[in-house]
Formats: structure tokens, C-alpha cells, sequence
């Protein structure tokens, strides 16, 4: 079928049979009658130049024709669609062999929400260029809130949509396989401060003491949802501190997963002793995993009594205990998890409330199990010890964790030395 249009204005300019080029505004675009949906095909070529119009007109041309050949459609997929499409197959690993956790899937829907925010959801596929992602870095780190979004996490959401793309390339959805992304600001992996950016101990009491009155202060009017959103997702960030959890493991966390196991005194102050279980359904190893976890704020033991409080009032505590056992730990409702927006956004208040200084550091709520981590380190905790608590591997924590510190220097040195009222005595 030929053009339906058969005189052309100035500007405009016949590309074979059936397509055209026109100019608006100082950009040349494209626009073809596609026979098969009664429609036309229409994008601009980005160029101001006519010699180059035509040549990508062309290239268009032929594409959207082999695709008709092939019994594509060019107005099947938007933005939006093409997401739930592959959100849809990925669904469909979770928990099976080689497949991802509910967790990997939460974070994957994440990173392509962020995405969409940026490209748009009513964008066609087709219409994609690789340079599309250029501005993504930028767009990202200038959020309304202000909230700080690590270097890390940029990169693998860009990860995450260039797996999207050349999972919609391969089912002949788009033009292109990947966007090519401006390259992240490089980290130094040889300096420790750039490496892994965590807390000193002298922060994490700091930190520690913002949690008591952020919490109390959200503790006054748990009615208020935004209050029961804060006073919880400080109960969040108290229970990442003392047990290293990754946040998808953490989130996915029910009553029925925390035990107490004794209630301890130590010479300065009490402290509760809990074990934690996370389902390998939950793990980003896919492995069941115990561990106990020492709680010298408590934090577990006054979240559970804060909701028995809201959703069990009459009961006691071992009734309480029975009917929340399938209930989330962090969540208003028991059902619904708290954003990781929230999360971000009180984290910064509590960083704020501690004078924590953020200058040339990366310091983001997964922090918290850096924070862990390290610490175990340098207090010589075999890191056998640490992997299985973590649930990660020794290669891992030796390649990202094992990095000097001025502690872990002094540690070894002086391996032959021990402490004797304030002096290092070698040892006999």
C-alpha cells in the first residue's frame, strides 16, 4: 500500500513507498502507515540534519517492514507493559532450582519502578535508543526528598533494566539490548574509607542514642500512621545494626522466624539473647540459616510488645505469640511490608539527629550490615563464623570485608603482644 498522503509541504520529504519525513520544530521525524494496524508509526530521528534523517528514515524503514514481515506489531508494547512482562517471568523462578528468592524479586520490581519514573510508561519500546539512560545517574540522585542513593545501588538498577532489555531484545520487543549508561563515578576498591563505607563504634553509639528518642518520640502517637511508619522503621534499623540482615531478609521476617532464647546480665547492663531464622525462601542464598543475635536495646522485645498492643490487646503474651506468628516484624498491618523509601528517608533523619558527617561517604541503610560485618572482623570473630551468620561466603567477606583498618593493623602487629594495665607486654 502506497503513502496515503500524496502531496508534500515543505519540510517534508517521501522515504520509499509508504513513509515520510517531515521537520518539527528544528528536528527531523519519522512517520510510516503500517498496513496491517491501521496506524501510523511515528518517532522523532533526533537530528537536525536531513542527509542524516533520511539515512536512519531508512534504516527504520527497513526494520519496521521486516518486523511487519514477521508478523510483529509496533504498537504492542509500552514502557509499562514491557516491565510487567518480564516482571511476570521472573516471578515465575521464584524457588525453583537456579531461580531467585522473593526477596531478588522485590528488589528487581524496585529497580525497574525507578526506571519507569524516569523513562516513562507510556513510551514505546520500539521507540528506545541506547542513549535513552544517558541522563539516569542524574535523574536519580536529584530526588524531591533528597535521599541518598549510593553509587552501588545505581549500578544495579542499571543492571537490572539491561537484563529487562535484553530479555524484550531477544523476543524481538525493542531495537535495542542495552542503554548505554554514562559511566558511574569510579570507586577506589583499594581505599577502605571508599571500599565498603560503614560506621565507627563511636557513630553506632551516636546512632544508637537517636534511635531511643526517635522511636519514643514516634512512640507518643502510635494513631498517627506516619508515626507507627517511623517508630517501626526505627525498630528496622535498630534490628540491621545488631544483626546484619540483608533487607530483603529482613523484611520478609515473621514473629514465628524470632525466638528468645535467655535474658542475660552483663556487669554494665541487661541485654536479651535472640535467635532469628531466615527461610531459605527468603535468603538471597536460597539456604535456611540460625543465628543468635545479642539485643542490648531490646529492640525485638519492645517492637512485639508495640504490636500486641495494636492488634491483640485482650491477649496474653503467649496467646499474642500464637496469632502474630505469621505476621511480618516490620510492617503496620502484619501483611504489608515498609517501603525501602521509608526506610531511606528515616534513616537520614536518624543520621541527621546524630551529627553522623556524610561528606565524600556512601553511607546508606545497608551500611548497617557493613557496620556488622566489619566489627566482627576486627574483634577477630573466625570468619567461618561470620559467613555462616550472614549467610554469605568466606571468599566474599575476605575480598570485600578484609580490608585494613587501623584496628586490624594494630591487631596485627601486635598478635604477640596482650594489654596489662594500659602497656602491651609480649606474650610468654
Amino acid at each position: 500500500m502506497t503513502l496515503k498522503k500524496k502531496t508534500f509541504e515543505e519540510g517534508e520529504e517521501a522515504i520509499f513507498d509508504d513513509a515520510v519525513i517531515y521537520k518539527r520544530g528544528e528536528y527531523w521525524q519519522f512517520r510510516m502507515w503500517l498496513t496491517k494496524e491501521h496506524k501510523y508509526a511515528r518517532f522523532s530521528l533526533k537530528t537536525r540534519n536531513k542527509s542524516t534523517a533520511i539515512d536512519k528514515a531508512k534504516l527504520h524503514y527497513h526494520e519496521l517492514k521486516a518486523g511487519e514481515l514477521a508478523g510483529k506489531k509496533y504498537f504492542s508494547l509500552t514502557t509499562k507493559i514491557g516491565v510487567e512482562k518480564y516482571l511476570e517471568s521472573r516471578e515465575k523462578e521464584i524457588g525453583q532450582p537456579n531461580g531467585i528468592v522473593k526477596g531478588r524479586y522485590g528488589t528487581i520490581k524496585t529497580h525497574l519502578e525507578h526506571w519507569l519514573n524516569f523513562i516513562g510508561r507510556d513510551v514505546k519500546l520500539k521507540e528506545l535508543e541506547r542513549t535513552d539512560g544517558e541522563d539516569y545517574l542524574i535523574n536519580r540522585t536529584k530526588g524531591k526528598k533528597k535521599l541518598q542513593v549510593s553509587t552501588t545501588t545505581i549500578a544495579n538498577e542499571q543492571s537490572t533494566v539491561n537484563a529487562m532489555m535484553k530479555w524484550l531484545y531477544k523476543r524481538g520487543e525493542t531495537y535495542i539490548d542495552s542503554f548505554d549508561f554514562k559511566k558511574l563515578p569510579r570507586i577506589d576498591t583499594g581505599d577502605e574509607a571508599n571500599r565498603r563505607n560503614t560506621f565507627t563504634d563511636y557513630e553506632f553509639d551516636e546512632i544508637t542514642i537517636a534511635l531511643r528518642a526517635y522511636i519514643a518520640e514516634a512512640e507518643k502517637d502510635l494513631e498517627n500512621k506516619e508515626n507507627l511508619t517511623k517508630a517501626i522503621t526505627g525498630y528496622y534499623l535498630g534490628v540491621s545494626l545488631m544483626s546484619g540482615m540483608r533487607r530483603g531478609e529482613q523484611m520478609q521476617l515473621t514473629w514465628a522466624d524470632v525466638k528468645d532464647m535467655e535474658h542475660k546480665r552483663a556487669r554494665t547492663k541487661e541485654f536479651d539473647l535472640v535467635k532469628i531464622t531466615v527461610r531459605g525462601v527468603t535468603s538471597k542464598t536460597g539456604k535456611t540459616r540460625r543465628f543468635a543475635v545479642k539485643d542490648s536495646e531490646r529492640y525485638l522485645e519492645r517492637l512485639f510488645k508495640l504490636v500486641h498492643k495494636l492488634h491483640f490487646k485482650k491477649a496474653n503474651d503467649t496467646e499474642a505469640k500464637a496469632m502474630l506468628s505469621d505476621y511480618l516484624v516490620f510492617s503496620n498491618n502484619g501483611t504489608s511490608q515498609i517501603s525501602p523509601r521509608a526506610i531511606g528517608y528515616h534513616f537520614d533523619k536518624i543520621l541527621e539527629i546524630a551529627k553522623i558527617n556524610r561528606q565524600d561517604r556512601d553511607l546508606v541503610p545497608y551500611s548497617c550490615r557493613h557496620y556488622f560485618i566489619t566489627k566482627r572482623m576486627n574483634s577477630n570473630v573466625p570468619i567461618t563464623a561470620i559467613a555462616e551468620m550472614c549467610g554469605t561466603s568466606i571468599a566474599q567477606i575476605e575480598r570485600t570485608y578484609y580490608h585494613t583498618t587501623d584496628e586490624k593493623m594494630v591487631s596485627n602487629a601486635l598478635a604477640d603482644y596482650t594489654v596489662k594495665d594500659g602497656m602491651y607486654v609480649q606474650k610468654q
